[in-house]
């Protein structure tokens, strides 16, 4: 397949003056990952594009094309062209050779020549035009005659282009493209790009950013294949063929053969009569097959088996299309574990998954890739770090990356590109317009067909903390009636509507759950976003951001084990079921990657994060508290506002003075917060007693949120110091000399917290985390 490809790669690249060197060379970006320097403009990025519908003979059309900046205004072609950009790197990127940005104002035009085949594969065959995706709104021409329009920059899109080859007048077909994006103007799907980035937000990207490809096909052809695990116990699967054909009497043969290790073995075969299904209907007639055995070796991220699917129609003798693909069997499900908890299944049992928030940009080509040994690397690295799962968050990629989820075993949860208006976690959700209810849909469901197919995706998540929400429950529904085989997070982060199958909060740094209910998993969608710039690896110099800022790696990589030893006690109680950190690398002035933006430096060391990981896997502990906090219930303290006399932490302490009230204590508008009493002075003390029947065994842990510093003693003794704040409830471990003093009988818990600046709140818990074994 490969060889087929590349020569007429070669022709295409000779007709169009891409094998001139000199045409091409990145433009300086402030930084570069170690794959630029392997981008070959001759043959950019030249693997087969769609892993899950595989056909022998295609021609690659990345390369060296012409192009042109014009006013937005302007839609014909223009007649002189301002130099050559690689295809497929957005104009905006180094690696595109041209850098520079375009706006709503301008709209960018592409042209470049070919000629087709002549032998047997493609004469006489239907020839489809091919784009990964393009943003935004995408024109084509081709030997001067348009052929379609698209909208929507994430999503695959198809031209049939053979009635157009057939007018050729020249010597070579020509193909001329116009995009226009309008970025953050307008109520397109973006995501993070915005015409003025920093912070959180990035640099915009404009055009072609995957890869652009013909193939010829026959009369009858295939357009998708999807599959899932129908039966996972019997080992049995349901494949999905759509085809597109032409309306006639003839009958073909159709056949799906599966491979496994080599071995192959027929799925099904029967005749189908070609007039059963009116013509040009793109999504029918559909073939199921279904096997009844063999499928029986589940997909897992320990053990990600695959298993090969071959697909063939035939015609008087003939084939006439011919497919591989493949499928997993795994499922994905909502269901409670034995004590009763909302849990996330995977294959029918509890994994709790556990992987990084995943932007997807690159130094040097912005949203795409430099090479497809780049797009791997940060699947492996996360692989490596321990992490069985990964959200893709407000960006699509390219086939191609959730490919290598399937082979590498990495869960997937994909977002929505966010778009439209903004709304606060206390808004309700915005009134799109007609125009833009009708792109988010039909784009959104564009999206989930193109990636249906691919087993590594269990999650779909079409809104974000509130960008561009909308009709929350009834789009939950159109994305569950329109896969049925994943869940659907309503909305991740802020605007819980109390649809879809989990409740996600997103708490920074975190690390906090939501409760399970009957009908929904708790997860927690974003915590974490721990920075630290590294010299010499940063987008620029200074004033770059995180979410909270270290000086070095070593404080980075304590704060950060530190956040995951908090993690495991929510996974026993309330039933935490998933959790993503802030993020895979920095991105441009964002600095809270595990790596660094160009992939040079990994800020956490690798085996000591996978060591810190692993207990994360475990069943779940199980949480019994033996203080409770104030979160759902007041508990009784006492309290004193001014410096108390010395020993006022000792249990024999006369506190008759003291003042009694409810937890917690502070300022109503603290993040996390449940305040029952009003405190506003700098300083609070305060005393209370809880019983214990027998001493614990297990681990102790303080259950906290504070704000801010705060000493906690446990009969007399220092058991905990904190300093800074935390945004919600968290657990901290204790003192063994603290821990020794606890009896069978009544025991002294005392707090001092002091206010600095800003929020102020104070509440404290005691629990044992008791750890299972299977």
């Amino acid at each position: 397949m490969k060889l087929r490809c590349e020569l007429w790669c070669v022709v295409v690249s000779l007709l169009s003056g891409s094998a001139i060197g000199a045409d091409w060379k990145p433009q300086p970006a402030p930084l570069m990952t170690k794959w630029a320097a392997q981008v070959n403009p001759d043959a950019p990025l030249p693997e087969y594009p769609r892993p899950q519908l595989v056909r022998d003979h295609w021609m690659n059309l990345n390369g060296l094309w012409d192009y042109a900046i014009r006013p937005a205004a302007e839609k014909t072609a223009p007649e002189k062209w301002d130099g050559r950009i690689l295809v497929p790197f957005p104009v905006e990127s180094s690696l595109s050779g041209v850098m520079k940005s375009v706006g709503p104002e301008q709209a960018l035009w592409y042209r470049r020549s070919l000629t087709i085949p002549t032998d047997k594969s493609w004469h006489g065959q239907q020839i489809l035009l091919n784009f990964g995706a393009v943003d935004w709104e995408t024109t084509v021409w081709v030997n001067g005659i348009q052929v379609g329009e698209h909208r929507g920059g994430y999503d695959p899109f198809t031209f049939n282009i053979t009635q157009q080859l057939a007018s050729r007048k020249a010597a070579a077909d020509e193909i001329i493209i116009r995009v226009w994006d309008g970025s953050d103007v307008g109520y397109q799907a973006r995501g993070k790009q915005v015409r003025k980035p920093g912070g959180i937000f990035y640099t915009p990207i404009t055009g072609i950013w995957q890869t652009v490809w013909l193939e010829p096909v026959g009369k009858t052809y295939v357009t998708s294949i999807s599959a899932h695990a129908k039966d996972l116990q019997a080992g049995q699967a349901a494949i999905q063929v759509n085809l597109q054909h032409q309306n006639r009497s003839t009958s073909v043969v159709e056949t799906m053969i599966a491979i496994d290790g080599g071995q192959r073995r027929t799925l099904g075969e029967r005749n189908v009569k070609q007039d059963s299904a009116p013509p040009n209907n793109q999504f029918g007639p559909r073939s199921t097959f279904f096997a009844n055995d063999g499928f029986d070796k589940p997909w897992t991220p320990d053990n990600p088996h695959l298993y090969g699917l071959e697909y063939s129609i035939v015609e008087n003798g003939e084939v006439i299309d011919r497919v591989t693909s493949y499928l997993a069997q795994r499922t994905i499900s909502l269901g409670k574990d034995d004590k009763g908890i909302n849990r996330l299944l995977l294959n029918g049992k509890f994994v709790f998954q556990y992987g990084p928030l995943d932007q997807g940009f690159w130094p040097d080509g912005l949203y795409t890739a430099p090479t497809d040994d780049a797009l791997k690397f940060d699947i492996e690295v996360t692989k490596k770090y321990g992490f069985n799962m990964i959200r893709k968050h407000v960006k699509v990629e390219p086939a191609r990356w959730y490919h290598w989820c399937d082979k590498l075993g990495m869960l997937v949860w994909q977002d929505m590109p966010s778009g439209d208006r903004f709304i606060s976690p206390t808004d309700p959700d915005i009134q799109r317009s007609a125009e833009s209810t009708a792109q988010f849909e039909t784009e959104w469901k564009s999206i989930i067909n193109a990636l249906r197919g691919f087993p590594c995706i269990v999650m779909w998540v079409p809104f974000n903390e509130g960008w561009g929400q909308f009709d929350t429950a009834r789009i939950v529904e159109l994305t569950r009636q329109h896969d049925p085989t994943r869940l659907v997070d309503n909305a991740s982060g802020w605007t819980d509507r109390n649809v879809g199958d989990v409740h996600d909060i997103h708490v920074y740094p975190g690390p906090s759950s939501p409760q399970p209910t009957d009908k929904r998993a708790a997860v927690l969608g974003e915590f974490g976003g721990l920075g630290l710039p590294m010299e010499g690896h940063t987008w620029q110099g200074k004033e770059n951001w995180g979410y909270r800022s270290f000086t070095d790696q070593a404080s980075l990589t304590t704060a950060y084990m530190d956040l995951v030893e908090h993690l495991r006690p929510l996974i026993g109680s309330p039933g935490l079921s998933a959790a993503v950190y802030t993020q895979t690398t920095d991105v441009e002035t964002e600095v809270n990657g595990l790596m660094t933006y160009d992939r040079k430096v990994m800020k956490i060391p690798i085996d000591a994060a996978a060591k810190a990981h692993k207990p994360l896997y475990l069943p779940p502990p199980q949480i019994k508290t033996l203080a409770a906090t104030s979160q759902k219930d007041g508990q009784s303290w006492k309290f004193v506002l001014e410096t108390p006399a010395d020993g006022w932490q000792k249990p024999d302490f006369d506190d008759a003075a003291w003042k009694a009230a409810p937890g917690g204590f502070g300022e109503r508008t603290t993040p996390g917060s449940v305040v029952r009493t009003d405190w506003k002075s700098n300083n609070i003390w305060l005393r209370r007693t809880f019983e214990l029947t027998e001493k614990p065994v297990g681990e102790l842990r303080f259950y906290v949120h504070h704000d801010e510093d705060c000493e906690i003693y446990l009969n007399g003794v220092l058991a905990a110091k904190m300093t800074g704040w935390t945004t919600d409830y968290r657990s901290f471990r204790m003192t063994p000399e603290s821990i020794a003093t606890l009896v069978a009988g009544t025991n002294t818990l005392s707090v001092h917290c002091k206010q600095n600046t800003g929020g102020q709140y104070i509440d404290v818990g005691l629990m044992e985390v008791i750890e299972t074994r299977e």
